[in-house]
């Protein structure tokens, strides 16, 4: 009877011990494929500080998301109560402009989402590129809705895909200059998304940025309102190419004086 009960409580021992091996491995995976990116907490800490200020839109609550350098979603957030105070498509497309900074950045060159808008119109020199790179439904749309914007969002840990093409996504660049992903806000409008991104990566400490196409080495991939109006054209062409519409005569003052790149 005792050799059965050193049995049963051996065999116990061995499964917890294989349990807590499993978990382990499973812990030390996921915070190595997003190192240096910001946990749930930290992200949505960084986004409802930014979210509190005048940004240019409507005032709207945010999603942001955050992805690696293989375009894997590392964290989902919203600044709301709950996952409704927001607009829901605006989880996706938070993404999507997450992967999409990430996709199209390098070690020495950022582009932001809103640079791209230009270039992708009808004669643009990456008309296309917004069909490029497909979302992925499964990693979109699958799990449990009650758990959208928290730390076990169904898209974490999945690589999300998609192309977007306008203001609220950039990419993270650590102090040491590496290019760790990308973060991808959405809510409001385009504008506002794009200083909200701003702000939420400049309270992450990852806008660590090198270069980029805006002409202000101050903020090197911030949005460019350059785009001329043209009679039966909308919104008209941009002088420099990577131009972006303006939203709001508040949201391009901000865009101005948003805190420069470190």
């Amino acid at each position: 009877m005792k050799r059965n009960v050193r049995l049963v409580k051996n065999a116990a021992l061995m499964a917890s011990l294989v349990l807590s091996a499993g978990t382990a491995r499973a812990d030390e995976e996921r915070p190595s494929a997003c190192k240096g990116l910001p946990s749930h907490a930290e992200l949505r800490h960084a986004l409802v500080l930014a979210q509190a200020q005048p940004n240019g839109g409507f005032n709207l609550e945010m999603w942001a998301t955050a992805v690696n350098r293989d375009g894997i979603v590392c964290a989902v957030a919203f600044t709301g109560n709950n996952r409704g105070d927001q607009w829901p498509g605006s989880r996706v497309i938070s993404a999507q402009k997450a992967n999409t900074a990430n996709a199209f950045s390098l070690p020495g060159l950022a582009l932001s989402t809103a640079n791209l808008y230009s270039a992708v119109q009808p004669g643009g020199s990456l008309f296309g590129l917004q069909e490029s790179n497909p979302v992925s439904a499964v990693v979109a749309y699958g799990g449990d809705a009650a758990n959208y914007g928290q730390a076990d969002d169904p898209m974490v840990g999945g690589k999300i895909g998609g192309v977007n093409v306008f203001g609220g996504g950039l990419a993270l660049y650590n102090a040491g200059g590496r290019l760790l992903g990308g973060v991808g806000v959405s809510g409001d409008s385009s504008c506002a998304d794009h200083n909200i991104a701003w702000r939420t990566r400049n309270n992450l400490d990852l806008d660590h940025v090198p270069a980029g196409v805006s002409g202000d080495p101050s903020r090197p991939d911030n949005i460019v309102y350059d785009i001329t109006p043209q009679a039966g054209q909308m919104p008209g062409v941009s002088a420099g190419g990577w131009g972006h519409p303006a939203c709001s005569a508040a949201a391009t003052t901000i865009a101005a004086t948003l805190p420069p790149s470190k």
